[in-house]
């Protein structure tokens, strides 16, 4: 089977992008230009969305409250040749674990889903939100029960609209064990629930233990890591990673760095055969995850080149 390809938009516009994003317009035509067949679109300004979180204004840059421009949105893709892979919600803003009332985080999602359907788009990433830190103020089977009861409501929404949920793990999101990722796809258990498997977090995650709080969980590569999530991974991003983190503006470290294929340690040899073995991919998208990265527009034709490598070996 042949694979479409797509990056997440989200690399132009957060970060040291912040100040200075590159609209959703000139993205989408380079990324024709270089050939991908889509985009995995991150749902918050300046790049197309479903409006400001609080529902109280929107004029954000972006904001697609009504189906109108959604509708458009979507004949421009056609036009552009292009199609979506998934998309980021922005939920961020929200609490999951450390509230007993999830309720606007699941308004929130629902909006997210409504117009990812109305764009086209079947795959909706989350996360735990909150860091890994939270479990030092809310219990761990309380902080557990919150995330599983509230994405199964998601899962249903997501459900409704012909939508799978695909939960990102993450060293800078709470639950970022093996185990933890375990006993969540195990508790929620809904068909359209499983894994987004980005490798630099495998790495980060998975080998290196990085924000674990505890006893970390580690094992001897990326490989060893995986086998523990046959059948469960329904989405994957792929970039290498340098074995850091990505530090926050304190200089702490946040999430995993993102660092261009070649520019790091992992040995995709190794990598893409036991993933490709343990994914149950309800599409054909494959997608560059440059996230964080400085330069991540001027390395973005060289990390096409390596997926299409990547697709060619394994694919």
């Amino acid at each position: 089977m042949s694979k479409r390809t797509s990056i997440g938009s989200w690399a132009y516009t957060i970060g040291p992008y912040a100040s200075n994003p590159v609209d959703f317009d000139t993205v989408c035509t380079k990324l024709k230009e270089l050939g991908f067949d889509g985009v995995e679109l991150g749902a918050f300004p300046p790049h197309p969305n479903p409006g400001n979180p609080s529902g109280t204004d929107d004029t954000w840059p972006g904001a697609m409250p009504e189906k109108s421009p959604r509708e458009e949105l979507r004949a421009k893709m056609k036009a552009w040749g292009l199609g979506f892979s998934g998309i980021a919600a922005n939920l961020w803003g929200e609490k999951l674990i450390n509230t007993d009332d999830q309720s606007k985080y699941i308004s929130e999602f629902r909006k997210n889903s409504e117009f990812a359907r109305d764009v086209g788009i079947l795959s909706i990433r989350v996360d735990t939100v909150q860091p890994p830190t939270i479990l030092r103020e809310v219990d761990y089977d309380t902080a557990m029960k919150r995330v599983v009861d509230t994405w199964k409501t998601c899962c249903e929404i997501a459900a409704d609209n012909g939508q799978y949920v695909a939960w990102e793990f993450e060293p800078g999101f709470a639950f970022n064990k093996a185990s933890d990722i375990l006993r969540i796809l195990d508790r929620v258990n809904k068909p359209n629930f499983g894994l987004l498997y980005d490798t630099c977090h495998g790495q980060m995650v998975g080998v290196m233990g990085a924000r674990q709080e505890g006893a970390k969980e580690v094992f001897p590569s990326q490989v060893e890591f995986i086998r523990n999530f046959d059948g469960r991974i329904i989405h994957f991003h792929l970039i290498d990673s340098d074995n850091t983190c990505h530090k926050d503006a304190a200089g702490n470290d946040e999430t995993s760095t993102h660092p261009p294929f070649g520019l790091g340690v992992v040995d995709f040899d190794k990598v893409m055969p036991a993933l490709v073995k343990a994914a149950r991919l309800p599409h054909d998208w494959w997608t560059i995850d440059l996230c964080f990265w400085a330069n991540a527009w001027e390395a973005t034709a060289g990390c096409k080149k390596k997926l299409d490598e990547l697709i060619v070996k394994y694919g």
